[in-house]
């Protein structure tokens, strides 16, 4: 069995495990769900549930890793009591993480194209038309989909396999620090330009009329799926970084300073977008497309828009690939629990595997369009991002809660010795008809929503 690898620091433990959780969940879908569900009043919803949702789960889940020392393949095994199948929920583990990077590498890629072209001006001088034309361009060239996503993947794991604080930890701090540096100097760039302090009142200002007009229910269910996804929880990860680290720190304190991290950079993503909307006259709910066709128009009429542009797209292939090195690193502590490999021969094996098993969504816009898995104008995209979403995540997250609360599981003194180890923010006993009970429940309920 292999040696467990420890990170060097708990700054590397915090942005990678930040890292992991912010992706393009944070930076792209957030702030089109804020400006489709009224703003400000969605920001305040969002935070509520990632407080009473997001943070107490992971806190499970790094107690878990940290207490069994291992991925979820084995995690199980060696907590739960003799003779019961929960197991079973690590090979689950492993094939959501496997899924998600089928389809997330993809768009990854998207994310460095969208970096090449505007650094190469490709976007300047062209009309709102072009700009859409463009994004239709790169979906249609198999080559320019799968190659952008060979890189995604050959990058990941050549990182991994320099070694968890050689390669995983240091190049995920730089990548991160550089990631808010940017993100500031955007944020600062749109606030200051002139009409985005409008922008930016839409944004924080909470006005529940709008939400109203949205439709209130709509609006909660955006904000609970949302709180819920944007951590990465319900797929072991959090439980493999938790595996890393020692115990000098409590872990509910831990899990609230990577939701702090996560929520920051997607509430400073929309200081980016929404103050550049309002002053250069864009609606702020053009939904999914207003990163691909919406902002590259805003750069266009922004003074030294190419620079501009260029470095948010930077700042999005950080935070796509930040992502996708957490995942990877996942598959790789799995992949390792599993077969016995070292760390670079499973590394290789897995550039050749995610090349082949993410092929499929690559050409789903192009060669592969005729095939339409869930009815008319899905792709296999669609399929793989609703496995994910709406089966791994919350029924993981479920067993996750489960399994950490009832006497058949883990259970809850189990859990809270592990949990409270260390100094810092406790799990309190108050806490225990919340999430032995009603907890699970709300995760049934995005399971239940997610399904119909």
């Amino acid at each position: 069995m292999n040696q467990r690898e420890k990170l060097g620091s708990r700054l590397g433990f915090i942005l990678l495990s930040a890292g992991c959780a912010i992706g393009i969940g944070n930076v792209w879908k957030f702030p089109w769900l804020v400006g489709q569900n009224g703003g400000g009043a969605f920001v305040l919803v969002y935070l509520l549930f990632l407080v009473i949702m997001g943070v107490p789960v992971m806190t499970m889940e790094f107690a878990m890793g940290r207490a069994s020392q291992s991925s979820p393949v084995t995690m199980y095994k060696k907590l739960e009591p003799r003779g019961s199948l929960w197991h079973l929920h690590g090979y689950a583990a492993v094939a959501g993480n496997y899924i998600l990077m089928m389809f997330y590498t993809i768009v990854c890629g998207w994310m460095l194209q969208y970096f090449c072209t505007t650094a190469a001006g490709t976007f300047e001088g062209m009309d709102t038309e072009s700009v859409a034309a463009e994004f239709e361009n790169m979906m249609a060239s198999p080559v320019r989909q799968w190659g952008f996503m060979a890189v995604s993947v050959i990058a990941g794991f050549l990182i991994l396999s320099l070694g968890l604080q050689e390669g995983v930890e240091r190049v995920t701090k730089i990548m991160m620090l550089a990631l808010i540096v940017i993100m500031m100097v955007l944020a600062l760039n749109s606030i200051l330009a002139p009409g985005g302090s409008e922008g930016l009142a839409f944004y924080l200002k909470p006005d529940f009329s709008r939400m109203r007009k949205a439709g209130i229910w709509n609006a909660i269910q955006a904000a609970m799926n949302q709180a819920f996804f944007t951590l990465s929880i319900g797929m072991g990860g959090m439980a493999i970084f938790g595996s890393y680290i020692g115990k000098d720190h409590a872990l509910l304190g831990e899990s609230v300073n990577v939701a702090l991290l996560d929520t920051f950079v997607a509430l400073v993503s929309g200081m980016i977008i929404f103050p550049a909307c309002f002053a250069y006259g864009v609606e702020p709910d053009a939904g999914p497309s207003l990163i691909f066709k919406t902002l590259p128009n805003i750069f266009n009429h922004m003074p030294l828009g190419r620079l501009w542009g260029s470095l948010f797209f930077v700042f999005m292939s950080f935070a796509a690939m930040s992502t996708v090195i957490g995942v990877f690193e996942n598959i790789i502590a799995m992949f390792r629990d599993l077969t016995g490999m070292d760390r670079k021969k499973a590394c290789m094996v897995n550039i050749v595997l995610m090349l082949i098993l993410a092929t499929p969504c690559a050409l789903a816009p192009n060669l592969l369009a005729g095939i339409q898995p869930m009815g008319p104008d899905t792709s296999i995209m669609d399929l793989e991002d609703f496995i994910v979403s709406n089966l791994v995540l919350p029924l993981g997250s479920f067993i996750f809660c489960i399994f950490c609360t009832r006497r058949f599981g883990w259970g809850w003194d189990n859990f809270t010795a592990e949990a409270n180890t260390g100094k810092g923010l406790k799990v309190a006993g108050w806490m225990r008809f919340y999430l032995t009970w009603i907890l699970p429940v709300l995760f049934l309920i995005v399971f239940i929503l997610g399904i119909l």
